[in-house]
């Protein structure tokens, strides 16, 4: 018996025209897709199929897409009789997983992520954040790095996806220094990213509040899939507060993805499947550990690879 997890894209997976082969093909898909725009007031649906990709890839507008094609894929999955044991999800991707266990409802869910996005993008202004991965270096490099940056402004280390690939965010300077810093102690690689903003960084904390006012909101139920939350790599208890306040950290703290894929190998998880776009997460996960099945789906041809995995007609 595989012992199963599903693992929920982050942004930046995203690209027009993602989604739109599972849409043409399967009901399932149609039915979640189709509430879309009525969940966010415009029509979004279009912008995820047909762009352009400037409107995609605007913050407030990226985060409720990807969120939609990964709730989609959930229940198609969900519909073939593939069903995981425990869920996680890249910093938007935990969103995804919080709606697929049941805690938030869909149509709440992406309202919440396209204030979500608005609110990060708007904390700091454009060109004074960025970030970069450093490539080839262990967290106690990288902390190193992030305290001689310092020196140049608020710098965090913000996302440790797999072995050797950590991101850095803060105050541009302080970030451009950092890679020089990098670069000079030998790492494989050292680049900023083409992002508009220092995603989970001490800069985001302003956007955390005015989340957290969002969040207090909303409704909360009780999962019916166990979900492990980034910031601390701890399994939720769905108790409402606790929910507020993981979600509310997540803003402006660290995500330690690598933890997440390492403590579900440990637990005996033999099989992850990627859910959402893109193949970063695949790619962290074979990077961590190359033992457990890596499985995505993005269009007809990947959903029919992982039926004939699980050997479903």
């Amino acid at each position: 018996m595989k012992k199963i997890a599903f693992l929920f894209s982050g942004q930046g997976a995203q690209y027009p025209g993602m989604g739109k082969e599972l849409y043409d093909n399967y009901e399932i898909v149609r039915n979640v897709l189709d509430k879309v725009n009525e969940s966010v007031n415009f029509d979004l649906l279009d912008i995820i199929f047909n762009g352009p990709e400037e409107e995609l890839n605007k913050t407030e507008n990226t985060q409720p897409s990807i969120l939609a094609i990964s709730f989609a894929v959930y229940k198609l999955l969900e519909c073939a009789g593939i069903r995981p044991q425990a869920m996680a999800g890249l910093s938007l991707g935990e969103y995804s997983a919080l709606t697929a266990s049941g805690v938030l409802q869909f149509e709440d869910a992406m309202a919440l992520v396209k204030k979500r996005g608005k609110y990060m993008q708007e904390e700091v202004p454009e060109g004074k954040g960025g970030m970069a991965a450093i490539i080839g270096m262990d967290r106690e490099n990288v902390f190193d790095i992030v305290k001689q940056a310092s020196d140049f402004g608020a710098i965090d280390a913000v996302n440790f996806n797999c072995p050797g690939q950590i991101v850095v965010a803060g105050e541009i300077d302080a970030v451009k220094k950092a890679v020089e810093i990098a670069k000079n102690a030998g790492s494989k690689q050292a680049v900023m990213l083409p992002v508009s903003a220092p995603f989970h960084s001490r800069l985001l904390k302003g956007a955390g509040e005015k989340l957290n006012t969002e969040l207090n909101k909303m409704n909360y139920y009780t999962g019916n899939i166990p979900v492990i939350a980034n910031i601390d790599n701890d399994y939720y208890n769905f108790d409402r507060e606790e929910i507020i306040g993981k979600l509310t950290r997540q803003v402006c703290n660290p995500v330690y993805f690598e933890d997440i894929i390492k403590k579900l190998v440990q637990e005996g998880f033999d099989t992850l499947i990627e859910i959402g776009p893109g193949k970063a997460i695949s790619n962290f996960v074979k990077k961590t550990d190359n033992t457990v099945n890596i499985l995505s789906v993005q269009d007809e041809k990947s959903f029919d690879n992982i039926k004939r995995f699980f050997e479903i007609d």
